[in-house]
């Protein structure tokens, strides 16, 4: 998800909770105010989360392989592992290195 995404998202919750603030009485000329206000807020914190992965399989050498080989398992993690990055940097969260 990139940063329009997640801008569009905090507008709409914006836009709701401005709602919500006008029906208790509050006056809307002090929208503009607010949303830009807390909008660096929210994008920081969403900067802040990194999500860290367990590691990856590691190849095994087999006595007689000249090549390093990965276990079936291996390659399964692996693959979840990429999967799981791949699923967690599309919600915009950033994933460790």
């Amino acid at each position: 998800m990139d940063t329009n995404k997640m801008r569009e998202q905090f507008e709409a919750y914006r836009d709701k909770r401005n709602a919500e603030l006008e029906a208790e009485g509050h006056k809307p000329g002090s929208r503009w105010h607010i949303s830009n206000a807390h909008y660096p807020t929210w994008e920081a914190s969403r900067d802040a989360v990194v999500v860290e992965l367990p590691a990856k399989a590691e190849p095994f050498e087999a006595e007689l392989s000249a090549t390093p080989i990965y276990t079936l398992k291996g390659e399964g993690r692996n693959a979840a592992i990429a999967e799981c990055r791949a699923a967690i940097e599309a919600q915009g969260l950033k994933v460790a290195p």
